[in-house]
């Protein structure tokens, strides 16, 4: 819902509370949706997907990075929605196993959700999941191609790095072990890439950073409360 969530985003202001964003979507109908019903249903399921919630950090962070990082949007929202809704991170395996330019096996799709929810969803429920979350790694640049979809590899943007690495800060992560987890994986590079990446990221305030040989310190004190930076559980 990567267009959905830029015209919400991008029609109101920075400082927005979670009722407002219902009301843009439900009753102003901001994202032009053709009947009532139709709003209802885009309203839930980004809140379902990024939440529309400031006290969330996941939602708050992103909003913030996303005014200021127009390239690294798709990462961006692609990260928000791994980190909230299972079934796509379900598929986040197959998909970055993958090498530059393999052609999407739709069985092994299939095959990872299926593990994921056993016989929960029918046939027809879990052909349309698939296409779903193919379309959403396709927006988010993994992807290309329409009826055959090909792997690529992304270019992350320094804040599409610093919000990866806050999402396993916010699991308890700490030092170098942060350019290691699933989430950085989503960026394609290594981690001496990312670390450079999050040298850049430190300067436009994504993060704090302090390197002294191999060892690495990494913080978020820019753009987390300090309620929510003592509530990460630390697991050294």
């Amino acid at each position: 819902m990567l267009e959905e969530l830029s015209l919400l985003l991008d029609s109101l202001p920075l400082v927005t509370g979670r009722s407002d964003y219902l009301s843009a979507i439900i009753e102003e109908n901001a994202l032009g949706k053709q009947t009532g019903a139709n709003r209802k249903i885009t309203a839930q399921h980004l809140t379902e997907l990024y939440a529309l919630e400031p006290t969330v950090p996941l939602f708050r962070v992103l909003r913030r990075f996303w005014q200021d990082d127009v390239p690294g949007r798709p990462v961006l929202a692609l990260l928000c929605s791994l980190a909230r809704d299972p079934l796509l991170r379900a598929t986040a395996e197959p998909i970055l196993a993958m090498t530059s330019g393999e052609e999407l096996s739709r069985q092994k799709i299939t095959d990872a959700i299926r593990a994921a929810v056993g016989t929960r969803l029918n046939d027809a429920t879990l052909d349309k999941v698939v296409r779903n979350v193919s379309s959403s790694w396709t927006q988010s640049g993994h992807l290309r191609g329409r009826a055959r979809k090909f792997r690529q590899l992304i270019r992350p943007t320094p804040l599409a790095t610093a919000y990866a690495l806050m999402l396993g800060y916010l699991e308890g992560l700490r030092g170098g072990r942060l350019f290691e987890t699933n989430w950085t994986r989503v960026l394609d590079s290594s981690p001496g890439e990312l670390r450079n990446i999050a040298a850049e990221a430190k300067r436009v305030s994504g993060l704090d950073l302090r390197a002294a040989g191999d060892v690495i310190e990494i913080g978020f004190t820019t753009v987390l409360t300090p309620q929510e930076i003592k509530d990460s559980r630390v697991t050294h």
